[in-house]
C-alpha cells in the first residue's frame, strides 16, 4: 500500500480550519472527499499541523495511504480537478517511505504573519492580512522578538485549550521586517503550541505601538501567565509556509 506525501496550498477563509467537524466544511474534509472521488476509498489523512479557521497555507503537508499505486502526477491532477471550486490546490505529490509521518517526521515548521499597516482598509487583501491603522515601529518589534528566541516555557502565549503535554518549546526564528505598508513576521520552530504564533504577534503589536518595551515583552514571557498576553492577532494574517523533513 503506497504512501503519498501531499503539499497543499489553501485559502482558509471559507473553512472551519483544517480538522473535520460535524457541522461545517473543513480543509481536511474537502481533500478527503477529493481522494474518495479519485480512489473510491473513504480515508482519513494525516497532516503536519491543524490550522485554525481562517488561517491559510502555502506549504501544508499531509500523507495518505492508497490501496492502488497511482502515478503521483495522476494523483495530483485528479485531486486538483475534484477539489474545484474550493480554494485548495495540491502543489506536489510524491510516493514516500511507509515510515514517513506528516506530523511526527517534521523537523521544523515555518509560519508567516502579515500586517497591513496603513490607514486605509484592505481592498485586495481582505481576509489575508491583519489591518492595523495606527503606525507600528517594525524595528522595535524586531528587537523585542529577538529577546524570546530559544527554549522557554511559552505558557503566556499558549491557548487555554492547548492540549500539548508541555509548554516548553524552542523558538528558532522570529523576524520582523517592513516592506512598504506591509509588515511581515517570520516564525520558525520544530513545533508550536496552540495559538502560540498569533498570541506572540498580538503582544508584539503592543511593542510596535509604543505601549510595551522589549523588556515588557520578555517579562510577559517570563511571567508564564496567559493573562499577561496581549490580545491575540486574528487568524486572517497567518500562513503556514513550509514544513521541513529529514
Amino acid at each position: 500500500m503506497p504512501r503519498y506525501k501531499l503539499t497543499i496550498e489553501y485559502d482558509g477563509t471559507p473553512f472551519v480550519g483544517w480538522q473535520r467537524q460535524a457541522d461545517a466544511l473543513s480543509v481536511q474534509e474537502a481533500v478527503e472527499t477529493a481522494i474518495q472521488r479519485l480512489s473510491g476509498e473513504d480515508l482519513r489523512i494525516q497532516t503536519a499541523g491543524r490550522t485554525d479557521a481562517g488561517v491559510h497555507a502555502r506549504g501544508q503537508v499531509a500523507h495518505v495511504d492508497l490501496e492502488r499505486q497511482w502515478e503521483p502526477f495522476t494523483v495530483l491532477q485528479a485531486l486538483n480537478f475534484h477539489l474545484k471550486p474550493h480554494p485548495i490546490a495540491i502543489l506536489a505529490c510524491e510516493i514516500v517511505d511507509p515510515a514517513f509521518e506528516a506530523r511526527f517526521s517534521a523537523t521544523a515548521r515555518h509560519y508567516r504573519y502579515l500586517i497591513l499597516n496603513r490607514r486605509a482598509r484592505p481592498a485586495l487583501e481582505a481576509n489575508k492580512v491583519w489591518h492595523v491603522a495606527v503606525p507600528l515601529d517594525a524595528d522595535a518589534m524586531q528587537a523585542a522578538a529577538q529577546t524570546i528566541l530559544g527554549r522557554h516555557d511559552f505558557t503566556t502565549f499558549r491557548s487555554a485549550q492547548c492540549q500539548a503535554r508541555s509548554p516548553i518549546r524552542t523558538l528558532d526564528r522570529f523576524d520582523v521586517r517592513r516592506e512598504g505598508d506591509m509588515i511581515a513576521i517570520e516564525v520558525s520552530a520544530r513545533s508550536f503550541l496552540h495559538h502560540q504564533v498569533r498570541s506572540m504577534v498580538g503582544s508584539l503589536k503592543l511593542v510596535g505601538e509604543g505601549k510595551w518595551s522589549a523588556g515588557d515583552f520578555r517579562a510577559a514571557l517570563d511571567a508564564r501567565d496567559r493573562t499577561r498576553c496581549g490580545a491575540m492577532a486574528p487568524a486572517a494574517g497567518l500562513y503556514l509556509m513550509a514544513v521541513d523533513y529529514p
